[in-house]
């Protein structure tokens, strides 16, 4: 007889940016995603993101991986990584990466913002794209995960 184990448990979905960083957190059965907040990317976020694990009851945390258009690492990679071994080292967590491409700009087109030339949309517009974007993201893991 073969007993199959079911764990459910919480996300916390991570779109970084070098000024401010999304999240999103999942329903408890880790299938669907949810913008949850913005958090400046301060000297404090590791803290916010402990906080936030442990209010919220996260088991797991999805980090978008940050690629060009030619599937390079880009600019922030290398910040992206350093956060990833900070939170590792701060949280007993599992943290995975998810390819995110273009994530905010399609959030911003859900969003019913759909402008094509990025310097037309005010930083008032932009900020809640990044909650969104954390929602993406973490939503094309479960999605990955689930199936």
């Amino acid at each position: 007889m073969t007993i199959w184990y079911y764990i459910c448990m919480k996300h916390l979905g991570i779109d970084y940016g070098s000024k401010r960083v999304g999240l999103a957190i999942s329903d408890e059965d880790g299938s669907f995603a949810f913008p949850y907040k913005i958090i400046p990317n301060n000297m404090e976020l590791v803290d916010a993101i402990h906080n936030i694990c442990g209010t919220e009851e996260i088991g797991a945390i999805v980090l978008g991986e940050s690629h060009d258009l030619s599937g390079q690492p880009n600019k922030i990679m290398g910040s992206i990584e350093e956060f990833k071994r900070n939170i590792e080292a701060e949280l007993d967590l599992p943290v995975y990466f998810q390819k995110e491409f273009m994530t905010t700009i399609e959030a911003r087109g859900r969003g019913g913002k759909e402008i094509n030339n990025a310097k037309k949309i005010t930083k008032i517009k932009q900020a809640p794209a990044d909650a969104s974007a954390a929602a993406l993201i973490l939503q094309r893991y479960l999605d990955k995960k689930n199936n």
